[in-house]
């Protein structure tokens, strides 16, 4: 009995699928009709590459690139330069944020081939050696990150504003790194960080 039940109810599952599909107006998958390969990575046409050439973090790099390809992914997956964060990749929680010729970006907004011959900063290339940037000193010493996930972006954010001049208060330091979002909300202790190291500037 539990036998019949359990094709009973396979079948009506299948009944409903197919004819939930048929209403929507989408071809049902069955397995004659599934795709033959899972792989959904074909190499980009000639014509549709091109020579990047940047000064990243002080250092000429030059790559061979989809010229579909955003900055973010240029600097994470050809540079090797993971520190800035693919989020939401669509420009709205800034954890990608870099320094593009000493101006903030979204990187994950902008192509790689936009920025020909450009200067590029990446958290990366804050530190010098062993000795970390003022704002990174800052936050450790506020206590400005949690999980981390956001803190390049938020760093890099950071410089640009003090860069700016936009440190006035701290209602003005909110103002202008609102782009950068921090899902563990340590934006008291960032803006506390950005606001030390502008004083010492």
């Amino acid at each position: 009995m539990s036998e019949t039940f359990d094709e009973a109810t396979t079948l009506k599952r299948r009944t409903f699928v197919a004819a939930s599909a048929a209403a929507a107006g989408l071809p049902l998958l069955t397995p004659d009709r599934l795709p033959t390969s899972t792989s959904t990575s074909t190499p980009a046409p000639a014509d549709r590459l091109s020579t990047v050439r940047l000064t990243v973090n002080g250092e000429q790099r030059t790559a061979q690139v989809d010229n579909r390809t955003s900055l973010l992914d240029l600097l994470r997956e050809h540079l090797d330069l993971p520190g800035a964060k693919k989020g939401c990749d669509q420009g709205a929680c800034g954890a990608c944020t870099v320094l593009v010729d000493d101006r903030r970006v979204n990187a994950c907004l902008t192509l790689a081939v936009m920025h020909q011959d450009a200067r590029v900063t990446t958290i990366e290339g804050l530190a010098r050696g062993e000795q970390l940037h003022p704002l990174q000193q800052a936050f450790i010493d506020h206590d400005g990150l949690q999980c981390g996930y956001c803190t390049p972006g938020q760093v890099m954010s950071g410089v640009a504003c003090i860069a700016e001049g936009h440190t006035g208060s701290r209602a003005e330091i909110r103002e202008w790194i609102s782009g950068n979002l921090c899902r563990c909300g340590a934006y008291t202790n960032i803006v506390s960080a950005i606001e030390q190291t502008a004083k010492e500037a």
